[in-house]
């Protein structure tokens, strides 16, 4: 059955809009305008979290599992808040379209050029919902159907539920989202704006805060006031004795729009450094000192600035182990008395009120003993316990830890008049709405937050969704009103939340919320209409592991408010459906890896979940699934479990969902759209399980391949916002409903089949479409096996960093085993469990060198006379062209008979097809293809067939003379 085809256990008898024909792309295009970090959503300033889908998306997963088929794009689109009301020609879709396509001409805004607000500013008014409260009653027996978010994390989905007007049901197991969903689905709707008392109580807590942590940032002038220190960690030479300060540059702040400011260092006799804070300086004051290249290289070894010894990466963590480190102040950012910010040098005043603060951690016997809660061992925080971070306390600065330690005490003084003063669930409100500041706080004064060179202000912790030491960190003054302090957080969060009361209707009615385990919700059996779900996601995000610092601060600020969701020293992550490996550290053996273990316990409680929504779905119902993920193990988890819940998969759609150069999607799991994966449960009470007669894999896989070509040409003629790997990850959807179609599904030896063997043939058919799409002449027939996994690479993923799993899959499709591979050609390596590829520079030995003192390391030998892999004799020819120029070059070509080799012609030209240009290994691509080697080379080709013309500036002459 296709997505389109009718569903026999719809409602009654009518299949729903998720399971036809939906306005995908104008919907993308919206989300894609959301994810401007100018202006999003009010939600996601609440409270730091992992992961929030836009709102288009969720308004168009919501509204289209509820209603019926037969309600059109253009109306679907206009009760999203898509599109201009009036005076347009032509359907919504192609409206919103051309004004995609006409967004780089445009004079004025955003919201000018579309001609409506962004969506998410925007709830339907009472005739829309009125209309779209008739429709549904009519599709679901006379009553609204109640949707249920079991995950619901941030919220987004349940409070867009809200504004719609339908019965809502939210619940999450981790405490930390659970806050936020009090604030966004039950005190919004419930008890209205809050702003005067807010503010109040706000600056009640703020003045007092103040009072107590003066001493600790003493000003130097009478009007300056220090907004935050510039810190490092210090630890001391092994060999000379002089203090190493561990940054990877000495950049204060870089901004094209402002002044640059360096800080420049200065070894003592005594083996301490001083610092010189040079603003605007000129080549003399620089005097030939690089404040790009700090003491600390990639690899986390040191350089001492006195004798140049380096410490190794490995004793310097043994020294942060033992605690033989120190803190050392770099650069002070502060506020003159006209609000304007520069920057000094430290001054004594400055480490005196640092060893203040330090006697005050040892001498105060309240704050001795405060947030000593064991770090638990994990994935995320495997690196922090390494440097010696054994207690929760000690990711912070003891400046640091005073500072936020005095905020917590503030808070605590004010609670009791604000419970006396306001009635019950206004002063539950208020305290809560208060409580939500710490954990922007310590997102931001850490000695995780790393300082931003580039724009010279404090940056946040959590923005890379891992927990790293910052090689430079700030020591933030939070009474001042700079980025990280007090008042800039509550006033962001008191505009955010009172934005968000006023998106909603007058008689909005708050969501019935719960916390716990979604495999074990408190609602009874076929009670739900409609689930929409944005489950965990795999392995890409360890929610409860980096939540735990933001828990241990909201349990002191909230223990006695919502005591039941406290009750605990950390956040559950027993239930918790992630798959974290270093949950099996010292139980994996034999023939099962921390990782497959990790895995299987992921599809166990996926199934588990799935089943619970099963119980709670009326008979009928709908569940969609919003999957955001590239890798294969995840989706073949995520399949197996719907189907062994009982689903029938009815439709699957792609949608742009993120932006795709995204900072905390950058090395990580997440895809750059989302798919929806709509199920159904039985009005027969029949599931694909029931099923006895297996299909066999033989004849269902070619229809797997077929699906999976289908959708990659349908996606790549939509005009969809889609990366490359997105092509192939949205391909997954009609190809699992293929194999679902046809589940259970056996292999010869009558084995079972499982799902990831269909998404493999899947990747492999769509990557031969992309080969077909975007590579010229006779695609990659020409090529070895190892060089075309290397091309692909480049091609699907546009980018040398990429996933391991998506890297290893693409390599069988083409039956590379890139392990095997690994250490002989070393076209790559690990990077934070991704593969990164190396080019030539890692690979090919230095020409230039006697033999005896080139590198062992480097598998490409460039005198070889021949080669086995195509893509070394590039690599070899582009180092000899650039070690020794182009007359060598070209006597190296021609000793070789390049000038006839097709697999080196093949490998050239696919190169400068797949590299992105302002990449060095397109540029020396490049130097090969032009002027007198290209000539030499008898190239049928040049760069220049393979860039825009309106980006390409340089004639040919001055590219070949680029080298």
């Amino acid at each position: 059955m296709n997505e389109n085809e009718s569903n026999p256990d719809a409602v009654e008898g009518q299949n729903l809009a998720i399971e036809g024909k939906l306005p995908l792309k104008a919907v993308g295009i919206e989300n894609l305008k959301e994810a401007n970090p100018k202006h999003m959503p009010p939600h996601r300033y609440l409270h730091p979290w992992f992961a929030r889908r836009p709102t288009p998306a969720a308004r168009l997963a919501t509204l289209a599992s509820i209603l019926p088929e037969d309600v059109d794009s253009d109306q679907i689109l206009s009760w999203i808040q898509i599109g201009p009301k009036e005076g347009i020609e032509g359907d919504i879709s192609e409206y919103v379209e051309q004004k995609k396509a006409s967004e780089g001409d445009r004079s004025g805004s955003l919201g000018d050029h579309y001609g409506y607000p962004r969506p998410f500013t925007q709830s339907p008014n009472k005739k829309e919902r009125d209309e779209i409260h008739e429709i549904l009653e009519e599709t679901w027996d006379g009553e609204l159907p109640t949707v249920l978010d079991p995950c619901a994390g941030g919220g987004v989905i349940p409070y867009e539920a809200i504004r719609y007007g339908l019965p809502t049901k939210a619940n999450e197991l981790n405490p930390v989202p659970s806050v936020i969903l009090q604030v966004l689905l039950n005190y919004a709707p419930s008890v209205g704006s809050l702003k005067d008392d807010l503010e109040r109580w706000s600056q009640r807590i703020d003045n007092l805060a103040e009072e107590r942590l003066e001493q600790y940032f003493p000003s130097e002038g009478e009007h300056d006031s220090v907004d935050s220190y510039v810190c490092a960690h210090v630890v001391t030479c092994p060999d000379c004795g002089t203090d190493i300060p561990l940054v990877s540059k000495w950049s204060i702040r870089t901004r094209r729009s402002a002044d640059t400011v360096i800080s420049v260092p200065e070894v003592d006799e005594d083996g301490s450094i001083e610092y010189d804070c040079i603003i605007e300086p000129t080549e003399e004051e620089l005097d030939g000192f690089d404040h790009k290249q700090g003491t600390v290289s990639r690899g986390g070894d040191a350089e001492c600035l006195n004798c140049g010894i380096v410490t190794e990466s490995e004793d310097i963590v043994d020294m942060h182990q033992d605690g033989e480190f120190s803190y050392d102040i770099i650069c002070v950012r502060y506020m003159d008395s006209s609000g304007n910010y520069s920057f000094r040098a430290p001054n004594e005043a400055d480490y005196q009120a640092l060893e203040s603060a330090e006697e005050r951690i040892e001498s105060d016997f309240d704050l001795a003993s405060f947030l000593t809660t064991p770090l638990p061992e994990g994935e995320k925080t495997r690196e922090p316990r390494e440097h010696g971070i054994h207690e929760w306390r000690d990711m912070f600065t003891p400046r640091q830890l005073v500072s936020h330690y005095e905020y917590y005490r503030a808070f605590e003084d004010r609670k009791d008049e604000i419970q006396e003063e306001h009635p019950e669930d206004e002063a539950e409100a208020l305290l809560t709405v208060l409580s939500l500041v710490p954990g922007k706080l310590v997102d931001y004064n850490s000695r995780f937050s790393p300082w931003h060179t580039g724009k010279g202000y404090p940056s946040n912790a959590m923005g890379g969704k891992h927990l790293s030491l910052a090689k430079s960190f700030a020591d933030i003054n939070m009474s001042v009103g700079g980025m990280g302090s007090y008042q800039s957080a509550i006033r962001k969060i008191i505009e955010s939340y009172e934005e968000l009361v006023s998106y909603l209707p007058d008689d909005a009615s708050p969501a019935e919320l719960s916390t716990g385990d979604a495999a074990n919700l408190p609602y009874p059996d076929n009670e739900i209409e409609a689930v929409v779900i944005d489950p965990p996601y795999y392995s890409s995000i360890m929610y409860a592991e980096l939540s735990d610092m933001f828990y241990v601060w909201m349990k002191e600020y909230l223990d006695d408010v919502y005591p039941d969701q406290f009750q605990s020293d950390l956040t559950n992550k027993d239930d918790e459906a992630v798959a974290n490996p270093s949950r099996f550290e010292g139980i994996a053996g034999g023939s099962d890896s921390k990782r497959e273990l990790a895995n299987n316990e992921y599809e166990q409680k996926m199934s588990e979940i799935f089943s619970e929504l099963y119980r709670v779905l009326k008979p009928g119902g709908v569940m969609t699934v919003m999957f955001t993920h590239k890798e294969t193990d995840a989706w073949d988890t995520l399949t197996k479990s719907l189907i062994n819940s009982g689903f029938t998969i009815t439709s699957t759609h792609p949608i742009s969902s993120e932006m795709p150069a995204r900072i905390d999607t950058q090395d990580s799991g997440s895809a750059d759209s989302t798919l929806l994966l709509t199920g159904r449960k039985t009005t027969q009470g029949s599931s694909p399980l029931d099923s006895d007669v297996p299909t066999l894999w033989s004849d269902v896989r070619a229809d797997t391949r077929l699906a999976a070509k289908d959708a990659a040409r349908d996606l790549l003629d939509s005009g969809l916002s889609l990366t490359k790997t997105d092509v192939i990850i949205s391909a997954f959807g009609p190809t699992l409903k293929v194999y679902a179609d046809a589940y259970p599904v056996v292999d010869d030896q009558d084995e079972p089949v499982p799902p990831r063997r269909a998404l493999e043939e899947a990747r492999e058919a769509v990557t031969q479409i992309l080969v077909d799409e975007y590579l010229e002449g006779e695609g990659l027939g020409e090529l070895d096996d190892i060089t075309e996994w290397y091309v692909l690479s480049w091609l699907v993923h546009e980018s040398d960093t990429f996933n391991y799993d998506e890297g290893h899959q693409l390599g069988l499709g083409i039956g590379v085993d890139i392990d095997d591979i690994k250490r002989s050609t070393k076209l790559w390596r690990k990077r934070r469990g991704d593969i990164k590829l190396r080019g030539y520079d890692d690979r090919v030995q230095d020409i230039t060198l006697p033999k005896e003192d080139r590198s062992s390391r480097k598998p490409v030998d460039p005198d070889a006379i021949s080669f086995t892999i195509a893509l070394d004799a590039v690599h070899a020819a582009m180092h000899v062209y650039e070690k020794q120029g182009e007359d060598v070059a070209i006597d190296w070509l021609k000793e070789r008979n390049f000038d006839t080799d097709a697999p080196f012609k093949a490998t050239l030209k696919a190169l400068l097809q797949v590299l992105p240009q302002d990449h060095s290994e397109w540029e020396a691509a490049r130097d090969l293809a032009l002027g007198r080697t290209h000539d030499a080379l008898g190239l049928e080709f040049t760069p220049t067939d393979f860039t825009d013309p309106s980006e390409n500036t340089l004639e040919q002459s001055e590219l070949g003379d680029h080298a």
